[in-house]
């Protein structure tokens, strides 16, 4: 069977664009996962992520294990910390900050994770995460204390993502963050697409279907969108198969 890395690499191959909702394990409550994920096997979507920037010990794993009933979906691990890390899902993408200087979150968490991830067997994969401005200050700046890169230089965006996959990234994820004001630019994403050779993932402040197909345009092999739904659900039936 096809590893979620190799799956995306597919996809990005033959230009089908992906989606992935994404789940905030502090923001969503057990008893709306059956009705929630049942909305989401009938849409576009072809992966879910779960993760936060901050998120109470164990609430993660018993979140999987309810998603993972309702779906047969790739769930993948989109972790804002090691207490995150359960062996549920189907892959971790293993996220290196790449826009901030913080050690802590450039290598520094991943070092600690690693007595949870050896010989838990998970697809692990290598994942350059770059925050980019968006008109707001987000909860990954707060907790990780570290600035977005300025949508007014987009060479430094575009050589911060090209370094990411020289060091070994397999994935680029350019981020606006949860409730972004602005999503990234197609600008942006269309520059950081002509430097790559790997899969880029653009998310955070995606709120309509004019401001998926855009990403898409631009480039995006796959778009994670987590707030629209969030506070509307009714999104769901705009994004139906």
């Amino acid at each position: 069977m096809k590893g979620v890395y190799q799956d995306i690499q597919d996809a990005a191959s033959t230009g089908k664009p992906l989606l992935a909702v994404l789940i905030d394990p502090d923001k969503f409550p057990l008893e709306n996962v059956s009705n929630f994920i049942k909305k989401v096997n009938t849409s576009i979507a072809t992966h879910i992520f779960v993760g936060g920037s901050t998120v109470a010990d164990e609430v993660t794993e018993i979140l999987v294990e309810n998603i993972k009933r309702y779906t047969s979906l790739p769930v993948v691990l989109f972790p804002g910390d090691v207490t995150q890390i359960t062996n549920r899902v189907d892959a971790l993408l293993f996220l290196s900050l790449i826009s901030g200087r913080n050690p802590e979150y450039l290598i520094g968490k991943h070092i600690n994770s690693v007595s949870k991830l050896r010989g838990s067997g998970l697809e692990i994969i290598p994942t350059g995460y770059l925050l980019i401005e968006n008109g707001k200050e987000t909860a990954v700046q707060r907790v990780t204390k570290t600035k977005p890169l300025p949508i007014g230089n987009i060479q430094n965006i575009v050589d911060t993502a090209k370094a990411g996959e020289l060091l070994g990234m397999k994935l680029i994820y350019l981020e606006a963050g949860s409730g972004a004001i602005h999503p990234v630019t197609s600008e942006i994403i269309k520059a950081v697409k002509t430097e790559l050779s790997v899969p880029l993932i653009v998310g955070g402040g995606i709120k309509t279907i004019q401001q998926l197909e855009t990403a898409y345009s631009a480039g995006a092999d796959m778009v994670v969108i987590g707030t629209a739904f969030e506070q509307d659900e009714s999104f769901f039936s705009k994004l139906s198969q």
